[in-house]
């Protein structure tokens, strides 16, 4: 899904064209309920020990085998498992939750076997990308003393926020198919008997232990990822408030690619110039490795002392070469100092910087759970995913739009964004859906980034609280982050909507507990979204070109 990284030098890999990888050794290695993880074993030539790198995987620990003969070939013993209940392991499919810190502690006990091995010099590393990433960041908190590395791409250490239940609903797509596709839909059982953030997804929603991580890190994502939040709050976490070996030695690259398009300049229905496929300093996984691990590779420089913390694309208009943005920068830390710019909704489909609205003002739309709006690309991993046209969307009747005038210069948007919106429902409960995209000249609405809020949550991850009629409450819908320049002579635009089907579930605004809220009795709900001086619904956005007093004052 992402490009192979050159892993201490990559021509050694293609000396698999030429006869078939050796056989490593297989361990069953127990856990600390005594069920047993298939465990295969790489070892270089030469008496050790020897640093390791450590992959777990659900997805058959055989199916890399030449890049492990490669890393051997290097001077670095490999591991690669089958995480519990996957293919030749032992146990039931914990689906992530036992490879934290919990009960069940599947990366640390792996850790500590590998640790106690006479081959091993106790410098342990792991690596991988999507769920051999989330791996990663569940084992990371459980503090194993002698993890030295962790490479992590396109994942997330949040599962039940970034994976599950985003802003409270359903993410459906991913995590329906996805569980579907690895045999393990018995998992919904057990998701469905914990709806709430509770001590069942403690080990897998890690922003609580960030601190317990001491590890350096390499983080790589993209503005498309399905899990680009997750990148960037580990990132975060792990460079501010992990523990001594963690803080200030994470690394972090964002590009504008989606899960299965990375390293490409084609993403949805854009294609970016060829500068997207790789970041400036595209050696630094190589660099890093060689320095984490204290190896003495002849082809990879010392580590650089000038070598950022964080590289970003900075995407742009695609169909103007001259246009600002569609290039790389780099800075000390994420997110960069931006001004928070207001852009409040007014009467007649308006949205207008830094004012707002002086009277009064309402929209409403009328949603029926049986005929629900259909994604279209976006944040996704098994249906189309990357920036695409909206406007089949935003021409329904069940959807409302604001946009700006016509933009008469760039405006940058780079960070997190969110949009306040104050609604009302004639129902118990229903979704917000907000998408953010830039309007070209020729009127294609190009998605930049969207957000979900199941409304009775009001923000909460623990309980549901249902609305009741009359009642006007703030909705608060995160975009998640991003960074691009809208060019001068398009708008930005904003809709608003109760549906993003498949990607999320549909909410049948019954305000009832998950599941019944998704497949209980069926309520068609009218959703008034207040714009007036009183409830003065806005778009929050970044802007790095500001200083961060810097807003411009209403006329």
């Amino acid at each position: 899904m992402t490009r192979r990284r050159r892993l201490l030098g990559g021509a050694l890999l293609l000396v698999g064209c030429i006869s078939p990888a050796p056989e490593p050794t297989t361990y069953m290695v127990e856990m600390r309920d005594g069920v047993a993880l298939a465990t295969d074993v790489y070892l270089p030539e030469g008496a050790g020990p020897f640093p390791v790198i450590l992959w777990r995987t659900p997805y058959d620990k055989t199916g890399d085998q030449w890049t492990a003969v490669g890393l051997t070939r290097n001077g670095v013993a490999v591991v690669a498992q089958d995480t519990r209940g996957r293919f030749a392991s032992e146990g039931v499919d914990g689906v992530f939750t036992t490879d934290g810190d919990g009960a069940l502690a599947d990366g640390y006990d792996t850790m500590e076997w590998i640790a106690a091995q006479p081959w091993s010099n106790g410098k342990i590393g792991t690596s991988g990308e999507s769920a051999l990433g989330i791996t990663q960041y569940m084992a990371a908190s459980a503090g194993a003393p002698w993890q030295v590395m962790l490479d992590a791409e396109f994942a997330t250490p949040n599962l039940y926020s970034d994976a599950f239940f985003q802003g409270g609903a359903r993410r459906y797509a991913l995590t329906q198919n996805w569980l579907e596709e690895q045999g393990s839909l018995d998992f919904l059982e057990r998701v469905d008997a914990h709806p709430y953030l509770d001590e069942f997804w403690g080990s897998a929603e890690t922003r609580d232990q960030y601190a317990a991580v001491n590890t350096p890190g390499y983080h790589v994502g993209g503005w498309f990822d399905v899990f680009s939040q997750g990148t960037l709050d580990a990132f975060v976490g792990y460079q501010h408030g992990g523990g001594p070996s963690a803080r200030g030695q994470q690394k972090l690259v964002m590009g504008p690619w989606h899960h299965y398009a990375a390293w490409r300049a084609e993403q949805g229905e854009l294609v970016f110039p060829s500068n997207a496929e790789a970041p400036p300093h595209d050696n630094a996984f190589d660099v890093l490795f060689n320095h984490w691990l204290e190896l003495e590779h002849p082809e990879i420089e010392e580590l650089p002392a000038d070598l950022p913390a964080v590289q970003y694309y900075v995407m742009g208009d695609t169909d103007d070469p001259a246009a600002p943005g569609n290039e790389w920068r780099i800075a000390e830390d994420w997110p960069p100092p931006a001004a928070p710019v207001r852009w409040y909704l007014h009467e007649g489909g308006g949205l207008v910087e830094a004012c707002p609205p002086a009277s009064g003002g309402q929209i409403s739309y009328v949603f029926d759970p049986e005929d629900p709006s259909p994604t279209v690309c976006g944040n996704n991993l098994t249906i189309d995913a990357g920036p695409c046209d909206q406007r089949a969307i935003e021409s329904r009747a069940d959807v409302v739009v604001f946009e700006t005038p016509e933009l008469q210069a760039p405006m940058e948007i780079t960070g997190r964004v969110h949009a306040t919106l104050f609604v009302e429902l004639d129902q118990p409960d229903a979704d917000l859906m907000v998408r953010m995209t830039d309007v070209h000249p020729d009127g294609r609405s190009m998605l930049i980034s969207d957000g979900a809020l199941r409304i009775a949550t009001r923000g909460s991850q623990t309980e549901l609280t249902p609305l009741s009629a009359g009642e006007i409450v703030p909705a608060v819908v995160d975009l998640w982050s991003t960074s691009i320049i809208v060019n001068a002579g398009h708008k930005l635009r904003v809709s608003i909507t109760s549906s993003n089907w498949p990607r999320f579930a549909v909410n049948r605004n019954n305000g009832l507990p998950y599941p019944q809220s998704v497949d209980g009795p069926a309520k068609v709900v009218t959703v008034t979204v207040h714009h007036d001086a009183e409830h003065a619904s806005f778009l929050e956005l970044p802007d790095p070109t500001r200083a961060l007093d810097d807003v411009t004052p209403c006329p």
